[in-house]
C-alpha cells in the first residue's frame, strides 16, 4: 500500500486546473493497483481503483470538494450518494459549499433501510418536495450503484437528473446513464489515470 505524503500544491488556494492535476496524481499514486481483482459489479478486472484512499486524505477531500462544487448545475440543493464510497465526497462538497457561501446539503443513501428508529434509506436534512439533488460517485463501472441512489431519492420526491463521478472506468456506465435519461459527468476517465501512472513510472 503506497504511503500518503502531502503535495506541493495547496488545495485550499490552488486554481481548479492545479487542483485537478493534484487529484490525478493522488489517484495514480494512492488509488490505482494492478493485479487480479473482482469488482463490486462482479466483473473481473486487471486493475482496481480505490477512491477512498484518495477522498479520505486531507488534500484529496478538499480538492474533490472544490472541483465537484464547481461542476454542480445551478439550483442544486443537495448532493447525495450511496454509502460508503460517496460518503466522503458528498461531505467534502457540502463543507466547501459552506465556505463558498453557497450551501449545499449532503445526503447519504443506505444500501439497506436502517433497522431501527425511522428505518430510513436516506440520512441527512429533509428537503422540500422536488428539490434538485445531484448524485455523486467515486468510481463508476456499470453505473448500477449510483442508479440505486437515484431511485431512492426519486422515491421520496426529489428531482435527480445528473450523476457526477470522480472516475469513469469506461465499462458501460456512461451509456447506461444515457439510457436512463440521466446526464453524466466524470472528472476523469480511467485511460487518463492509466496514462499518467505509466508516464510517472
Amino acid at each position: 500500500m503506497p504511503k500518503y505524503t502531502t503535495t506541493s500544491i495547496n488545495a485550499a488556494t490552488a486554481d481548479l486546473n492545479s487542483l485537478r492535476q493534484l487529484l490525478l496524481d493522488l489517484f495514480a499514486r494512492l488509488g490505482y493497483f494492478e493485479g487480479d481483482f473482482v469488482l463490486s459489479s462482479g466483473l473481473p478486472s486487471s486493475y482496481y481503483l480505490n477512491g477512498k484512499l484518495v477522498t479520505l486524505t486531507a488534500d484529496g477531500a478538499l480538492a474533490v470538494g472544490r472541483l465537484l462544487l464547481n461542476m454542480l448545475p445551478e439550483g442544486t440543493e443537495a448532493v447525495a450518494g450511496l454509502t460508503l464510497g460517496a460518503d466522503p465526497i458528498v461531505t467534502a462538497v457540502s463543507v466547501v459549499s459552506a465556505y463558498e457561501n453557497q450551501p449545499v446539503s449532503a445526503l447519504i443513501v443506505r444500501k439497506e433501510a436502517k433497522g431501527h428508529g425511522t428505518q430510513a434509506y436516506i440520512e441527512g436534512p429533509s428537503l422540500s418536495g422536488g428539490a434538485k439533488v445531484v448524485v455523486l460517485e467515486d468510481v463508476v463501472t456499470t453505473g448500477r450503484s449510483a442508479m440505486l441512489a437515484v431511485e431512492r431519492l426519486r422515491a421520496v420526491g426529489y428531482t435527480v437528473e445528473e450523476v457526477i463521478a470522480l472516475v469513469d472506468r469506461e465499462q458501460g456506465g456512461a451509456e447506461f446513464y444515457q439510457s436512463q435519461g440521466l446526464k453524466f459527468k466524470p472528472l476523469f476517465k480511467i485511460t487518463e489515470i492509466k496514462e499518467y501512472k505509466s508516464s510517472a513510472s
